[in-house]
């Protein structure tokens, strides 16, 4: 996976994908398009989301924004709070939300 180079010109490395539960648990999730804008979403199969995001057969605002990267994961106990979760971070500003997958990487 490639890093990513925001706006301000810091680069932001791609999630470690050997710490992230891939099926079985609910997790909340962050995405950087690659007209960098972020998309959220919630999965309890990560790789298979993933991959639907990179073929564009998932949500429709990734579609035409893709190649997409995964940039911040959050594992939730359920998918009612992976929903919860999604709404706050929906509800966050673009600056927050890029403070969040900065801290979350070191």
């Amino acid at each position: 996976m490639r890093a990513i180079q925001t706006r301000q010109h810091r680069r932001i490395p791609p999630v470690n994908n050997e710490t992230i539960p891939m099926t079985g648990s609910w997790v909340c999730y962050l995405l950087r398009c690659a007209d960098d804008t972020l998309y959220c979403g919630i999965t309890n199969d990560l790789a298979k989301r993933l991959a639907a995001h990179n073929a564009g057969a998932a949500a429709k605002y990734t579609r035409a924004r893709g190649p997409v990267v995964l940039a911040y994961v959050e594992r939730c106990d359920d998918k009612s709070a992976a929903l919860k979760r999604e709404r706050a971070i929906k509800a966050l500003p673009r600056t927050a939300k890029l403070a969040l997958i900065i801290t979350t990487q070191r």
